[in-house]
């Protein structure tokens, strides 16, 4: 997949890393929206939104498992040139790359609740829970497989498991400064920009 110097980001950590965003101003234009009385009413409003929750979160949770199965279980290890990328680098990385889409977002959550109160920005918490649990779900793989997964970075803007993604990478467990799953490390194992070599 690829020979020379190169930079992995994780995979957890760019699927975990919507999550917060997404909960907390889904979380906030739903309270913004459940004090406007709407079209339907805050009763029915609140209600869609439940559901909207539930399935907007467990599609995130479903969504592509099947690739992101078989990209786990095809990783190769990692080669001895490349560098990985910090957790905070990816992560902020992904909230400027999608700063205005976030605003959009929750502009409509809040916009919608003149018709619906609440129910955009539930579906927009759950579609957040949704991706916690999935970034979750991949951190079980990886300890099961014993490894942690990685994507090149520039073939995953979108999603790690785009179509333009050929296949991952893995390197050992104490690589990089995120657990498996893709939350922080407490303390780092290496300085940043440590080779792979150095974590196997």
């Amino acid at each position: 997949m690829g020979r020379g110097a190169y930079a992995l980001a994780r995979v957890a950590v760019i699927v975990r890393a919507p999550a917060r965003w997404l909960f907390w101003l889904g979380a906030l234009g739903a309270g913004i929206g459940a004090l406007v009385p709407g079209l339907t009413g805050r009763r029915i409003g609140l209600l869609a939104g439940a559901g909207a929750f539930v399935v907007a979160g467990v599609a995130a949770f479903l969504a592509r498992r099947g690739r992101y199965a078989e990209l786990a279980g095809g990783a190769e290890r990692a080669g001895r040139s490349v560098y990985l990328q910090d957790r905070a680098v990816a992560l902020r990385n992904w909230r400027r790359a999608r700063r205005w889409w976030l605003a959009v977002a929750f502009l409509v959550a809040v916009g919608s609740s003149f018709a619906v109160p609440a129910a955009v920005g539930l579906g927009l918490a759950g579609l957040g829970v949704g991706l916690w649990a999935k970034a979750l779900w991949l951190g079980r793989l990886e300890r099961r497989a014993d490894a942690l997964l990685w994507v090149r970075t520039e073939r995953a803007q979108g999603s790690p498991a785009a179509a333009a993604v050929s296949g991952w990478f893995a390197t050992g467990l104490a690589a990089g400064d995120a657990l498996p799953g893709g939350a922080r490390r407490r303390t780092r194992p290496a300085a940043g920009g440590a080779v792979v070599t150095a974590a196997r």
